[in-house]
């Protein structure tokens, strides 16, 4: 399950707003799920309807940040007092703690009618270890929405949440310590102990000609994931994906510049270098990638993922910043 970005608007390179039309936007395809309403407040609870995730109303409940350890140990003792009356409660896993961010909006990235209180504007850790250095660990910042990871040892803010999520797992099966060492995963709540969302078809990814089924997502990529070749603008990433329509691309015509959320899922969380798969079939895997989506903070910059790293983050438009790489098709 991918889901929408909650862009319903579309910008030119000056970051100027424009009609969708015709486009290939994000706020123009909208690809992805949505539900509206999103939330149900259930007393000190907020349910996800779209996720299935159950998450506490208040966003700040330890008033300070904390390192990862302090912030793994925190859930712990929420589980033994039964906070709110569960003892279910975990340190969210990166897609997990990412499901909440909304592109249309900042300060906080959440959707306008969020019950949320005391969402801090700024970094929250996740369960989950950044494989390109298992000393550091995934964060989300919720004033505008990157993804990207902090040391172990740097304090963040904690948000827990339980239940059963909808999400796909992000691959992660490894447990590490501060330090970076791998250590057994059972006990610990780390992402590769829980290994919370849904599991990966095996094989993920079947290629076809110069197209790649992804079986967990019911997305279907282009095998070569360097089309133009080289860098290019945001503006020269879309008239690129004109073009493999015009040619009928694998036989499809239908190719789309990818939103965020959808190369997100691309994300091996076990893996670096690039974070996909170990047994992936692309070729041409470059390092950072342009996708469909404006940055709402600033719209003279577009979302990017840095798949070296797993890292979501931005490009100002107008630099040949980023490589190209399409999608296409209908998400499970």
């Amino acid at each position: 399950m991918i889901l929408a970005t909650g862009q319903d608007k579309c910008y030119d390179i000056s970051g100027r707003e424009i009609p969708c039309p015709g486009t290939g936007q994000d706020g123009e395809l909208r690809i992805g799920l949505s539900a509206r309403p999103r939330f149900k407040l259930e007393g000190e609870l907020v349910r996800d309807l779209l996720t299935g995730l159950l998450w506490p109303k208040n966003a700040n409940l330890f008033e300070f940040p904390l390192n990862w350890e302090e912030a793994l140990s925190a859930i712990e003792r929420l589980n033994r007092e039964r906070f709110l009356g569960f003892s279910d409660w975990r340190l969210p896993n990166r897609r997990e703690l990412r499901s909440l961010v909304f592109f249309q909006a900042k300060n906080p990235v959440l959707p306008p009618d969020h019950p949320f209180e005391n969402v801090f504007h700024g970094w929250y850790w996740t369960s989950t270890t950044a494989a390109i250095n298992p000393r550091y660990a995934w964060n989300v910042h919720f004033g505008g929405g990157r993804m990207f990871y902090s040391h172990k040892e740097d304090e963040r803010m904690v948000w827990p949440v339980r239940g059963k999520p909808g999400l796909p797992a992000t691959g992660q099966r490894t447990c590490y310590d501060t330090w970076g060492r791998p250590i057994p995963c059972p006990g610990t709540g780390q992402d590769g102990d829980l290994r919370a969302g849904i599991s990966w078809p095996k094989p993920r990814f079947e290629a076809r000609g110069e197209a790649v089924f992804d079986r967990l997502t019911g997305l279907w990529w282009t095998r070569c994931a360097d089309l133009a070749p080289g860098l290019v603008t945001w503006e020269e990433a879309f008239e690129v994906v004109a073009g493999l329509n015009r040619k009928e691309h694998g036989g499809f015509s239908d190719w789309r510049l990818p939103n965020i959320n959808e190369l997100e899922s691309l994300v091996d969380a076990e893996y670096h270098s690039p974070a996909l798969p170990k047994e992936h079939p692309f070729e041409a895997v470059r390092e950072f990638y342009w996708s469909s989506t404006t940055s709402f903070y600033d719209p003279l910059w577009a979302w990017a993922l840095y798949l070296t790293k797993g890292a979501v983050g931005i490009g100002l438009k107008h630099g040949r910043h980023f490589y190209v790489w399409a999608v296409r098709g209908n998400l499970i």
